[in-house]
């Protein structure tokens, strides 16, 4: 199958992340998996990138092969990852190590599990000032100081002894906001960075992240399964389903004519015209297991369109207009329904 790719974006310039045919093998007691098989999309700095699909379809898979952050039981199986020209897949430990953080950050969702939990806030933000840039730790505490005071913490010169227990939800997501752009990576990942957060709290940290972004001219991968975050804060999206890429382009284009059935399905689940009482949209049924993912369609169980040929023969992902691609038989016939 040919590798996935996203059509590039209205922007002038190299991306500054390049992912072309990604696949990523998970050894299990039952045999070796693709868990994310010939994903491919590009974004420039300064715009933003949704990754967008169901739980378990190898989106934070594919931010972790990335990274560089994959499970002793996952291993990259083929395909490029290039960070600002450098394809940081074929780097050994050293270089992936200078790579993170001047170049390539991630935020994770969890912060409590991410943070180190038995040193304080400050001292692990100001790490990074001493590691890559040679600050001495009095020089490297001040950067930690001024990081804390630019994303929202109180008192930051005293909140900086405080560990990470100390601080609630929304200030421990701040702090892991802090450390990842701290040298001012060029690509910045971002996975489900709101998860366990209320509402209000979510639209802090969405705003905080766009803030930054705008200041540093930083590329953003935003993973999510949030409709509305991706429509507020995304400018292209890259739909998953399965490990695969279905479906990518612009956000309002998407959104507004999906080509692929399972955008569509996903975007009629957003319950706006639910009947109080009745029962809420969703698509049919669920994603299928690794072990599982039919030779045809990878969509096909739970598609309203599928036929004998879906079973078949599985779509490639095809040009849909001069900015998009879709994984469907029947695109057109969707777009014109």
């Amino acid at each position: 199958m040919k590798p996935s790719t996203l059509p590039a974006p209205a922007a002038t310039g190299d991306p500054a992340l390049e992912v072309e045919g990604l696949c990523v093998d998970l050894r299990t007691p039952s045999g070796t998996l693709r868990a994310v098989n010939g994903v491919g999309f590009s974004v420039r700095k300064g715009r933003t990138l949704a990754l967008l699909g169901e739980s378990g379809c190898g989106k934070s898979m594919t931010a972790l092969s990335i990274v560089g952050l994959l499970d002793p039981t996952a291993e990259v199986a083929g395909g490029s990852v290039r960070v600002s020209g450098t394809d940081v897949l074929r780097l050994g430990r050293a270089g992936r190590r200078k790579l993170a953080g001047p170049v390539l950050s991630i935020v994770f969702q969890d912060a409590l599990t991410a943070l180190n939990p038995v040193q304080p806030v400050g001292r692990q933000i100001a790490e990074p000032f001493r590691i890559h840039r040679g600050l001495s730790r009095r020089d490297a505490r001040e950067k930690a100081i001024e990081l804390m005071t630019r994303v929202g913490i109180p008192e930051p010169r005293l909140r900086a002894r405080a560990y990470p227990h100390q601080f609630s939800g929304g200030m421990r997501q701040r702090l892991l906001i802090a450390m990842a752009v701290a040298l001012d990576p060029d690509v910045l990942i971002a996975d489900e960075p709101t998860t366990a957060l209320d509402v209000t709290v979510q639209a802090q940290i969405m705003r905080l992240l766009r803030d930054l972004q705008t200041e540093r001219d930083m590329a953003l991968v935003l993973i999510t399964h949030d409709l509305a975050v991706v429509a507020q804060r995304a400018d292209d999206v890259v739909v998953m389903y399965a490990g695969h890429v279905v479906e990518t382009g612009p956000v309002a284009e998407v959104f507004s004519r999906p080509r692929h059935p399972y955008t569509k399905g996903l975007l009629d689940s957003v319950p706006e015209h639910a009947v109080r009482g009745g029962p809420l949209p969703a698509v049919p049924g669920s994603p299928p297991e690794l072990g599982a993912v039919p030779s045809g369609c990878v969509f096909q169980a739970r598609c309203p369109l599928a036929e004998e040929r879906c079973a078949r023969e599985r779509p490639p992902l095809l040009s849909v207009g001069a900015s998009r691609s879709a994984a469907c038989h029947f695109s057109e016939e969707l777009d014109r329904a």
